[in-house]
């Protein structure tokens, strides 16, 4: 699918990223600036996050991947811990609506099984729930490293060796990506960081090999409509080459 680039750009529509994952950083940031608790910035940040899950849905991009809570972030302080699953619960409670109008589909990535035990039945329930949802695929990567899913597939691909299912031979890449938490859906065309950091944070390690990466200095809690659609356009202006010519 693709859409226009304003006039004066191109000519001829260029086609969208099918993937698009983001490292949604600065709500901390944010809130510090303006003397409120980092709280208060990641309960703005939900407000960004459902702008960039309609505007995905209008544009037709099938994938959107956010990095919502990290394998690294089960060290930050225990209130702030806490806030964090809260505005999650929230989330499974008052989205639930909209992801069923707009036909989204939840998923989740990462170790659920390290959330509090009612907040993983909320979101396996909401999954259930919009599991037929076909428009946009939303993944959320929570208690989620990309380190720890590639050891996660390694070992999974080890026991499937031990007990004579695989042949060590013929493990490669396409073998690895079967066994990831992505499996079955395209590696993401572009990456997004919000708040001006320039690295990638142990997210999608394998899976953004020859992903566009686009860094902005906008914290996440100002990261709206106009600046997603902005990159966008960057995006379809840039040449993928894949390590061809």
């Amino acid at each position: 699918m693709s859409f226009n680039l304003p006039s004066g750009e191109a000519a001829a529509p260029r086609p969208l990223p099918r993937h698009v994952a983001v490292i949604m950083d600065g709500n901390g940031r944010w809130a510090q600036k303006r003397l409120l608790s980092r709280i208060f910035g990641h309960e703005k940040g939900a407000e960004a996050v459902r702008a960039i899950v309609r505007s995905c849905r209008e544009l037709g991009i099938p994938f959107l991947t956010l990095y919502a809570f990290s394998t690294e972030n089960w060290q930050r302080p225990q209130a702030e811990i806490s806030a964090l699953m809260g505005l999650l619960r929230r989330f499974v409670e008052t989205e639930r609506a909209e992801l069923t109008q707009n036909n989204v589909r939840l998923h989740v990535i990462g170790c659920i099984e390290r959330l509090p035990e009612d907040l993983q039945a909320a979101l396996r329930g909401l999954m259930a729930e919009t599991a037929a949802h076909s428009a946009l695929q939303l993944n959320l990567a929570l208690s989620y490293g990309g380190r720890d899913e590639i050891a996660r597939a390694a070992r999974a691909i080890a026991l499937a060796v031990r007990a004579g299912r695989l042949d060590p031979e013929s493990v490669g890449e396409e073998t690895v990506a079967a066994h990831l938490d992505t499996r079955g859906m395209p590696d993401p065309d572009m990456l997004i960081r919000t708040g001006g950091d320039m690295r990638i944070s142990n997210f999608l390690l394998w899976q953004l090999a020859y992903s566009e990466i686009f860094v902005t200095p906008t914290l996440w809690p100002d990261f709206g409509r106009e600046s997603f659609l902005q990159i966008v356009h960057e995006f379809q202006l840039r040449e993928r080459r894949f390590g061809r010519v």
